[in-house]
């Protein structure tokens, strides 16, 4: 965590997700290593596998209300994002629930419609002890605050750059998040302003089109969620692209790419070295006409 390694382009590629409420302790595979039924964890995760689903296990903070056991489906996407709720008399009853809904665009109906957001902070110690001490504190704080609808989640990928939180169904990633920002940054985030010092990209993107977004939003000053949108990516070998972005009237091209960096640990568990892709700028600028390589272009260096 004190390395200062970039959070840009590190959010988890995701569009399709099931958080299941589960209390109760998490093995580092949480799913598969918690006190749900084994049949009902195994099944999950192979459907889940096979439909490209994310699927996390939730939980009340501990001093929350209790309530009814519930389930979310969400779908993260350029053009569509939705969310919505299920009661769970029991676990068993997730089996019913076919996982390829979760690609469409638009509400299956199978349950209620989901709030606004639901903000997930990571706090899975067992898959590393750094989520469980920077984002316990994170909750505690968002309770003070009294957000609602504030979830300790399992595994959502980057345990360096905890705290992280992740927001449905936007589908945005904000890491290293200390808990005296956290209600602010939430706060703005759903009146559709974006924190960029946290902002670690969405969920619906890959991660060149993340650096391209995140880089020309700091160039424009651009903290608006839902300001900037991309039309068209050119690859430009296996580590480096063009994109046009438009934000109202106005295109931008963005020329992005990456290297690995220096072999290092990555987090307090790591038992070997890694090395973390490096996201560079090559440059940007207003799009005069209707193709991408009006911009100009220089090789990696």
């Amino acid at each position: 965590m004190g390395r200062g390694e970039p959070l840009l382009a590190t959010a988890s590629r995701v569009r399709r997700w099931l958080l299941v409420e589960q209390p109760g302790p998490w093995g580092r595979d949480a799913l598969l290593e918690s006190r749900m039924e084994d049949r009902v964890a195994r099944t999950l995760h192979s459907r889940a596998r096979r439909s490209g689903a994310r699927v996390l296990l939730v939980r009340r903070p501990r001093w929350a209300e209790p309530g009814p056991r519930r389930a979310y489906l969400a779908h993260t996407s350029p053009s569509a994002r939705w969310i919505e709720w299920l009661g769970l008399d029991d676990e068993a009853d997730l089996l019913d629930v076919d996982l390829s809904v979760l690609a469409g665009e638009t509400p299956p109906g199978l349950g209620e419609p989901g709030p606004p957001s639901v903000r997930l902070v990571c706090t899975n110690g067992r898959h590393d002890p750094c989520c469980a001490d920077e984002g316990r504190p994170v909750v505690r704080a968002l309770a003070e605050e009294g957000l609602d609808e504030v979830w300790e989640s399992s595994h959502v990928g980057g345990d360096r750059f905890a705290a992280n939180v992740v927001v449905l169904p936007t589908g945005v990633y904000f890491g290293r998040v200390p808990p005296e920002r956290a209600g602010e940054l939430l706060r703005d985030h759903d009146r559709g302003v974006l924190d960029l010092q946290h902002f670690r990209g969405r969920s619906s993107l890959p991660p060149l089109v993340q650096a391209a977004e995140i880089f020309l939003r700091r160039e424009l000053g651009e903290r608006g969620l839902d300001a900037l949108r991309a039309l068209e990516t050119t690859p430009r070998g296996a580590d480096a692209v063009s994109v046009v972005l438009e934000r109202g009237a106005e295109r931008y091209w963005v020329h992005v790419g990456r290297e690995r960096g220096d072999p290092e640990h990555l987090t307090c568990t790591d038992a070997g070295l890694s090395r973390p892709w490096r996201y560079l700028l090559f440059g940007w600028g207003p799009l005069a006409g209707p193709e991408v390589d009006s911009g100009p272009w220089r090789e990696r260096p």
